[in-house]
């Protein structure tokens, strides 16, 4: 192989280890992201324990301690598993404190899932949100489409950190009530 080659070929690999972050923005400083960060620690707690558990298996399946044979003889390779689901975790975890959950922009409030989000965006465009409620314990945000409020859309805001979920009331309810004025 050229070193072309081999620098191309490196690329791709860090490109599929190292997980990238968000991609640039036109012009960001008109819209609020909001990401899933009170998620990441659940993700980040389950690598350490998945991390824990592939050392002890390590440790069981290789060491004898004075006796016959380790305890989990011919298990070690169990360890090559709880490495992948480690890296997952953390993968899932960096994922959640870098990608964007909810997206407020000149346009609308843009909603993305946490499986294919690319394909699964949901765009609610101010124009068609005639009110918006936040529960009182702010966990869920509720857009009205009509002034009955017989339809919209609920988005839990439990993946936000509960620091920031007033920042997302305030800016909704806000953006709402600009619209409102003349």
């Amino acid at each position: 192989m050229q070193d072309n080659e081999k620098e191309k070929l490196g690329e791709k690999v860090k490109a599929a280890v190292i997980p990238r972050g968000p991609k640039s923005i036109a012009e960001p400083e008109k819209e609020l992201r909001f990401t899933r960060a009170a998620q990441a620690p659940l993700f980040f707690a389950l690598s350490v324990g998945v991390f824990a558990a592939t050392v002890a298996v390590f440790i069981l399946s290789t060491q004898d301690w004075g006796m016959d044979d380790p305890p989990l003889k011919g298990w070690w390779w169990l360890c090559v598993i709880g490495l992948v689901l480690c890296y997952l975790f953390i993968r899932l975890g960096l994922r959640c404190t870098r990608h964007a959950y909810i997206i407020l922009s000149p346009l609308g409030v843009e909603i993305f899932p946490f499986f294919n989000a690319a394909k699964n965006l949901q765009v609610v465009y101010w124009s068609q949100v005639a009110d918006a409620e936040f529960t009182p314990d702010a966990k869920n945000m509720v857009l009205h489409f009509t002034e009955e409020k017989k339809s919209g859309v609920i988005a839990s805001l439990k993946p936000i950190p509960e620091g920031r979920r007033h920042l997302l009331e305030e800016a909704v309810l806000g953006t709402l009530e600009k619209r409102e004025t003349p």
